[in-house]
């Protein structure tokens, strides 16, 4: 009688993600817009005729799994390449193969998983394939193919979309998992609710949360939410200090600052510390939005964010993060205005425009006799000699004329500097 292997299918239990792997179209959860009836990539699958395409979305959500579903759904000859372990030599191969079936009339679906990763060199490569139709490329993607892309390969396909899963998905994958397992999740609808939570709309992950549920439970017992938090582990935040996330997230607490959102920018930057962001970064980024954002409308801002800063260097993580949050809850409440950054830029640009032009000469100094003599420092007026202190005289040079280049916002100090403003442009024109 032949013995079982060690690893025959008697012997060893197939994953759940292997056994709730979608074989259909209508299979795949949570990305209708994309799959339904009528949804474009769906037309494009229908049709049969597929174009090279990338498939962009967060971990979990069906990119590998729909592309092995196209593979069963049309005529193409299917290779799949990962660009975390393939090199120059697998993508020759590839081309190669794809060239030879090629001449006798049949395509390759060439699928490459995490295809941002291949230099920018290795991505010119695929160029002729595509062009010349000897493969169909579809690359997934978990960062934004504008930034990781060549333009020239993106010029070739169209990009689809992918979203995290969402609750409702979640849910329809856990009556999955249910039907597989013949009985219900063992927790209590709280606990359900923050299985789903700490999923973070990774199906993939979300599966193995399930998977760890049924393993380590047993057939009569039930978990509550804090039961299940001692099963499962919490899932690491997805963060990547250099890429695609990192920049989102900076962004977003810059525009809940600038939106005056002092609750949400004090959330993403929690976020943002949490998935081990140096807090050096977030400081810096804070300080240039109190003089860009903030600017003289509140011109304490500034120095609050220096001292935050500083205070963070001497007191360092956890205790120095309060006076990140300090900061924070200052610039989002702090009145805003752009006025001195607007006038920057406009100083600038006239900078160049009369970049060649001589101070009027009553403003020159004149160290010398001789530059005395070319009437360098004549008729200058020593304003502090002045009854109002001030002379009116012109500063700019004589063949560009007066420019406006700060104009102040009637919020918070600014509403004080334009009162200045106005003080000493009355004076000017009495004197003029």
């Amino acid at each position: 009688m032949e013995q079982n292997s060690l690893f025959s299918d008697s012997m060893v239990t197939r994953p759940l993600a292997d056994r709730m792997r979608p074989t259909a179209i209508e299979d795949i959860v949570g990305q209708d817009e994309l799959l339904g009836e009528g949804a474009p990539l769906r037309r494009m699958i229908d049709s049969g005729k597929l174009s090279s395409f990338i498939l962009w979305g967060p971990p979990g959500c069906g990119k590998t799994t729909l592309a092995r579903i196209l593979a069963s759904r049309t005529n193409l000859r299917f290779t799949a390449l990962s660009a975390v372990f393939s090199g120059v030599a697998d993508l020759r191969k590839a081309f190669d193969d794809a060239a030879k079936y090629h001449q006798y009339g049949e395509g390759t679906l060439l699928f490459v998983d995490e295809i941002h990763r291949f230099n920018r060199a290795q991505q010119d490569g695929f160029l002729p394939f595509v062009e010349n139709g000897t493969v169909v490329l579809v690359g997934a993607t978990t960062e934004n193919p504008s930034f990781e892309l060549n333009s020239a390969l993106l010029s070739r396909c169209k990009i689809f979309t992918l979203k995290p899963l969402s609750a409702s998905a979640l849910e329809q994958l856990t009556a999955r998992a249910e039907n597989i397992m013949a009985r219900p999740l063992p927790v209590t609808p709280d606990a359900r609710q923050t299985l789903i939570d700490l999923a973070d709309g990774d199906g993939r992950y979300f599966i193995n949360l399930l998977e760890t549920v049924y393993d380590l439970t047993g057939m009569n017992e039930i978990l509550d939410t804090d039961a299940l938090l001692k099963v499962v582990q919490r899932r690491a935040p997805i963060y990547d200090k250099d890429r695609d996330g990192h920049y989102n997230l900076i962004s977003a607490l810059h525009k809940s600052l600038r939106g005056s959102d002092t609750d949400a920018a004090l959330y993403w930057a929690a976020r943002m510390l949490e998935s081990g962001e140096d807090p050096a970064y977030i400081l810096r980024r804070l300080t240039r939005f109190a003089s860009e954002d903030v600017g003289l409308a509140d011109p304490n801002a500034l120095s609050l964010a220096i001292a935050a800063w500083d205070s963070y260097d001497r007191l360092g993580s956890p205790e120095g993060e309060l006076a990140i949050a300090e900061l924070i809850i200052y610039l989002g409440t702090a009145p805003k205005s752009n006025a001195a950054e607007t006038a920057w830029y406009a100083a600038k640009r006239a900078a160049k425009e009369f970049s060649s032009l001589t101070p009027p000469a009553h403003i020159l100094n004149a160290p010398t006799k001789m530059m005395k003599d070319l009437g360098y420092g004549k008729g200058y007026i020593y304003d502090h000699d002045t009854p109002d202190g001030f002379s009116g005289q012109n500063y700019f040079p004589e063949a560009m004329g007066r420019k406006r280049f700060y104009r102040p916002v009637e919020r918070g100090f600014e509403r004080e500097i334009s009162r200045r403003l106005a003080y000493w442009e009355n004076l000017r024109s009495k004197k003029n």
